[in-house]
């Protein structure tokens, strides 16, 4: 294995455990065929069957017995897609580090984490810079991360000299001449680190603003409620506390995370996050008001009834998700270092199918767009990835998928 590849293997926040005995244990355990009704059997001779048992003998008895420890879970079955997502259009290209899309009246507006600039894309897919968010400084995983547009306003996630922001700006004018008014801010004081700032913003079906905040690195913060690190935070669109949310006088609506950076609803209301783990488990959640999500007591799905278990997990090599959206009855999840889309369908939450391995590189969000596709951002510019030359870019898809309700309840 050479440097680039090795290079490919650092996981988001760099923290790979360096664990080779138990690493085989847990691979084993993971691969194990068990009695899966759809599973093929293959086949093998007397001495393969022989050779292939005496080798399973010999890992178990050196993995030995965990005493009081719960089994590890198995990751969620992730077959590779029977059918093809379809030829993509190039929407655009050129690309610096970008982070989020959102679209106001059908213009999108993008932004690049490194850069702070606001993008405003035309029919052609030519950029326009709208404005450069002024106080943000970008440094490791921060910078200018999530936009979401309610009304005539742009709302915008950034990481500030000491501190992450939410600030909103009011929009005006015609597409190709959008600008924005003076920067109003809506909350300020979320810890920021150099990786683990989360980001998301997003409207909720209630109409109100909602944010994702990583830990900032300081992991026990996240059980803290009076911290807003490691949380899923919910506001009014001025920027005030809703009656209705879970603690009183408090922006938390649910704890216990790591970095998430995904926020997706369907019809129904359900409303999903997907979180970064750190080496073990990435996780696709149900999030509930006032729930705990357990980082960093339990990172995966556990046996304590204190922690909201997620609906799915993948090992950190096929996932590092960040956004995502749904589409008909379809959840896609964006993933950085796994390379690929993962489709959840939403009446079988424990199950998934993954899209675009290893072609575009790594990928930062996807949104349903105004007309009906799916839009893919990728980012391999941000300093971990390997650009191609017109990188990045984000293009469109039209996915072979259920377009009715989208409204199923989650699967266990």
């Amino acid at each position: 294995m050479d440097a680039a590849q090795r290079q490919l293997l650092i996981p988001e926040a760099f923290e790979l455990s360096d664990l080779p005995l138990n690493a085989a244990c847990q691979h084993y355990t993971r691969n194990t065929p068990g009695p899966r009704k759809d599973r093929s059997m293959v086949p093998t001779s007397r001495t393969t069957s022989t050779a292939i048992l005496l080798s399973g003998l010999l890992l178990l008895t050196s993995c030995g017995d965990n005493g009081d420890q719960p089994p590890e879970p198995a990751p969620s079955e992730t077959p590779v897609a029977a059918s093809s997502m379809g030829e993509p259009e190039t929407v655009a290209e050129n690309l610096d580090a970008p982070w989020s899309i959102a679209f106001y009246n059908g213009t999108p507006l993008v932004s690049e984490r490194d850069s702070a600039r606001i993008l405003e894309l035309d029919d052609a897919g030519q950029a326009r810079e709208v404005t450069v968010v002024e106080d943000a400084a970008p440094r490791g995983e921060g910078g200018l991360l999530g936009l979401a547009v309610h009304e005539n306003y742009l709302y915008a996630y950034f990481t500030a000299e000491n501190e992450n922001r939410i600030e909103r700006f009011s929009i005006s004018g015609d597409p190709g001449s959008l600008t924005l008014g003076n920067a109003e801010i809506i909350l300020d004081g979320i810890p920021a680190g150099s990786t683990h700032n989360g980001g998301r913003l997003a409207r909720g079906p209630d109409n109100m603003l909602y944010a994702t905040a990583g830990d900032a690195g300081n992991r026990e913060d996240a059980q803290d409620r009076e911290s807003l690190s490691g949380k899923i935070l919910r506001l009014t669109p001025e920027g005030e506390i809703p009656e209705d949310n879970p603690f009183p006088d408090s922006p938390v609506y649910s704890y216990g995370h790591r970095n998430p950076q995904g926020l997706a609803w369907a019809q129904g209301g359900t409303m999903y996050a997907s979180e970064f783990g750190q080496n073990t488990w990435d996780e696709l959640n149900v999030i509930e008001s006032g729930g705990n999500y357990g980082w960093p007591e339990v990172e995966g799905m556990g046996d304590n009834d204190e922690y909201i278990n997620p609906v799915q997990q993948w090992e950190p090599s096929e996932a590092s998700p960040s956004g995502i959206a749904i589409l008909g009855n379809s959840l896609f999840m964006a993933n950085l270092r796994g390379a690929r889309l993962h489709e959840i369908p939403l009446e079988n939450t424990s199950y998934s199918v993954a899209h675009l391995i290893d072609e575009y590189g790594r990928l930062r969000d996807v949104t349903d767009a105004p007309d009906g596709s799916l839009w893919v951002m990728t980012n391999n510019t941000d300093g971990r990835g390997n650009p191609a030359p017109e990188d990045d870019r984000i293009l469109s898809f039209t996915p072979e998928t259920d377009q009715s309700s989208g409204d199923e309840s989650p699967g266990s």
